[in-house]
């Protein structure tokens, strides 16, 4: 048996990873470049700029953070040196959950051992994996914690899963889900919602019964909705879409720190743990990946049918006084604005309305979310498409 030792941090600490997809500048299919990328990206690409499963993906990554404005500001530097690689090799950088049009059987693996083991293990349900996603990381001061977060979040995350759909196309099809990508990760085996676990040990007793079984290779291959990381000491939520501009990403983050600081502080307290029934949490994701921020959500505590803008603002105002703690109150609330306009995912639908062409929604977007200088005359800004 593996002990798995939980290296907890004192404080909630944030980190954010975005995974991104590389599109050719003048037809903007994916492209299979992730090597060169690396290659160029000035100052050098360190373990904070990382492959994916798919040569079309980069992971950029920030260090660990104090508060969220670091990270933006951490994330920002990093994007710019990225765009800066993309640009002399003819590239954009697409923020979406999944690609409009591209084919994922034409996606080439990145060629390392754990990647090709996985294909080898997973076979389709693997290849057609060409999906990004954002994963937020907060300090927690110990496994047990971690573990009880994990448990005491679920019911939160298809909030957040709503306030980030931005993956309505798969294969140059409209799927009619705000976020498909959700549903591809859900036909992995580990993926999903993280079953019931009441404490660190029962965590480590679980990945060890799974790695000595041979259901899975290392505990790296639990894709969870949310899960604890031992070696980064955090509670890690994985629900969330790709967003469509850094401001979303950042504000998505702030309120997963502020809600796993809350908890933290419930547990502290000794508060009773409210059980929220899984097949309501389920039923509230389903709900989140079909509509997006036009989801109505069932309120675990009352039972009734609330609109996302509803239950945000419920929140927000309950998170506000952490918020103000962490210095993050302003990227907080930006998340009221998040919830009460069109999401990413009916915004890519628009674009495809208002022009017919599947490639629009990938120039318009990658325009949208540029960070550095524009170019070919386009206004660079982080928001929406106009």
């Amino acid at each position: 048996m593996t002990k798995l030792e939980f290296h907890g941090s004192s404080v909630p600490t944030v980190g954010i990873e975005i995974e991104l997809s590389l599109v050719d500048g003048k037809t903007m299919e994916l492209s299979n470049c992730i090597g060169d990328v690396l290659q160029r990206i000035p100052g050098g690409a360190d373990e904070q700029f990382k492959v994916e499963l798919m040569q079309c993906q980069l992971e950029v990554i920030t260090g660990i953070c104090q508060t969220v404005g670091e990270a933006e500001a951490d994330l920002r530097e990093k994007l710019i040196r990225v765009e800066q690689a993309t640009d002399e090799l003819g590239l954009r950088l697409f923020w979406a959950g999944a690609h409009p049009f591209s084919s994922w059987q034409t996606q080439k693996v990145t060629p390392n051992e754990r990647y090709e083991n996985l294909v080898g293990l997973l076979q389709e349900m693997a290849r057609r994996l060409v999906t990004c996603g954002l994963h937020v990381h907060v300090g927690a001061d110990s496994g047990d914690k971690a573990v009880m977060i994990c448990d005491r979040i679920l019911q939160h995350l298809p909030m957040l899963l709503a306030l980030s759909c931005s993956s309505p196309f798969w294969e140059n099809r409209v799927t009619g889900l705000a976020s498909f990508r959700t549903k591809l990760l859900e036909g992995l085996p580990t993926a999903g919602m993280p079953p019931l676990m009441r404490n660190w040990s029962e965590y480590v007793w679980l990945v060890n019964h799974m790695v000595d079984t041979g259901f899975i290779n290392t505990v790296r291959e639990l894709w969870w909705d949310v899960r604890p990381h031992h070696k980064f000491g955090t509670v890690e939520v994985r629900m969330c879409d790709m967003p469509g501009s850094l401001n979303d990403v950042i504000a998505i983050a702030a309120l997963t720190q502020c809600l796993v600081v809350a908890l933290s502080e419930e547990i502290d307290e000794g508060t009773y743990q409210y059980d929220c029934h899984p097949m309501l949490v389920q039923q509230n994701k389903w709900r989140a990946c079909r509509f997006g921020t036009r989801a109505r959500l069932v309120n675990p505590y009352t039972h009734k049918v609330q609109s996302l803008g509803q239950i945000i603002g419920t929140l927000i105002e309950k998170l506000l006084p952490i918020a103000e703690r962490l210095g993050c109150a302003g990227e907080l609330m930006r998340n009221q604005e998040i919830a009460d306009g069109p999401s990413w995912a009916d915004r890519q639908l628009r674009i495809l309305e208002e022009t017919g062409d599947c490639t629009e929604i990938v120039r318009q977007l990658a325009r949208g979310s540029r960070l550095s200088a524009p170019l070919e005359g386009n206004p660079a800004r982080s928001g929406a498409p106009s």
